[in-house]
C-alpha cells in the first residue's frame, strides 16, 4: 500500500526526458547481452549465439549442379557418430561435445584440445573460429553503446520539476524547457548509434545466414546449422528502442521549438 502511495506521488514528477532514459538504458542492456553471448557458461549466455554448426545425420540434398553427389556418403564415414555443437558469438565459442554441458572460451584453440578427432572429424570448431575472427564485427555495437551512454547523461542533466514562488507568495511546481543545445546533441549522438545497430544488426543477419548455408551445404547429410534467434532478437529491439528515443527526442526539439514561435508572437 504504501508502495503504491508513493508511487503516485512520484508519477506526476517522472518528465518526458526520464522515459527516454529508461529506453536508452534498456536498450544499452539488450546490446551487452548481445555482445556477451557465448563468453561465460553463465545461465542463458551460450543460448546467445550469432550461428551454430552440430553433427547430424540426415538425408543429404542433390542438385543436378553436384558433379560428385557421392562424397556425401564419404563425409558421413568420416563423421561417424559425431554429435558435437559449436556456437559462435561476438567474443566467444561455445561447444558441446556430447550433449551435456557447454564449454566456453574466447580462445578456439583451448577448447580444440579438449574434444578428440572423433568428436570433430570436420574441424568445425576451427570453421567457427575462422567465422568469429574474419566476418563478425562487434565494435560498431561497442561504439553505439558508448554513444547512447553519453546520450544518457545528457538527458540527465534536463531539469526536472521543482517548487517556485509566484509574485502572490504561493509555491507552484514548475518545469524549465531543456536547453536546446544540449538536445540537438543528444539527438545527434543517439541517431548515429542507432545506425551503427542498424548496420551491426544486418551484417551480423546476412553474415551468419550466409555462413550457415554454406556450411550446411558442404557438410551435405551431416553438418546442419542455424542462425541464432535469441541473438537476432536482441539486436533489433535494441536498434527499435534507439530509434523510439531518436523520434521522441526529435518530437520534443520541434516542439519546444513551435513553443518559442507562438511565445515570440
Amino acid at each position: 500500500m504504501r508502495f503504491a502511495v508513493g508511487l503516485r506521488r512520484l508519477i506526476p514528477f517522472l518528465g518526458y526526458h526520464h522515459v527516454l532514459m529508461i529506453l536508452i538504458a534498456a536498450g544499452i542492456i539488450l546490446l551487452s547481452l548481445l555482445l556477451a553471448g557465448c563468453s561465460s557458461t553463465s545461465p542463458g549466455i551460450p543460448n546467445i549465439f550469432l550461428m551454430s554448426l552440430y553433427y547430424e545425420n540426415y538425408p543429404p540434398n542433390f542438385d543436378p549442379a553436384q558433379v560428385d553427389p557421392g562424397v556425401t556418403t564419404a563425409i558421413a564415414n568420416i563423421v561417424g557418430q559425431a554429435q558435437l555443437e559449436v556456437r559462435v558469438g561476438y567474443f566467444g565459442i561455445c561447444i558441446n561435445p556430447d550433449g551435456g554441458s557447454f564449454l566456453c572460451s574466447n580462445n578456439a584453440s583451448s577448447l580444440a584440445s579438449q574434444v578428440s578427432v572423433d568428436q570433430d572429424p570436420l574441424n568445425l570448431i576451427w570453421v567457427a573460429s575462422t567465422f568469429k575472427d574474419s566476418i563478425v564485427f562487434p565494435y560498431l555495437i561497442i561504439v553505439a553503446i558508448v554513444l547512447a551512454f553519453v546520450c544518457f547523461i545528457l538527458l540527465a542533466t534536463f531539469p526536472g520539476w521543482h517548487e517556485e514562488t509566484d509574485e502572490r507568495g504561493s509555491e507552484r511546481d514548475v518545469k524549465p524547457f531543456p536547453s536546446r543545445p544540449v538536445s540537438q546533441v543528444a539527438l545527434a549522438l543517439i541517431f548515429v548509434a542507432s545506425v551503427f545497430v542498424l548496420v551491426s544488426v544486418l551484417w551480423q543477419h546476412t553474415a551468419s545466414v550466409a555462413a550457415s548455408t554454406i556450411a550446411q551445404d558442404l557438410g551435405n547429410g551431416s553438418v546442419k546449422s542455424g542462425v541464432g534467434t535469441t541473438a537476432m532478437i536482441l539486436g533489433w529491439f535494441g536498434f527499435a528502442l534507439f530509434i523510439i528515443v531518436t523520434i521522441g527526442l526529435l518530437v520534443m526539439i520541434l516542439s519546444i521549438s513551435l513553443l518559442d514561435r507562438l511565445t515570440d508572437d
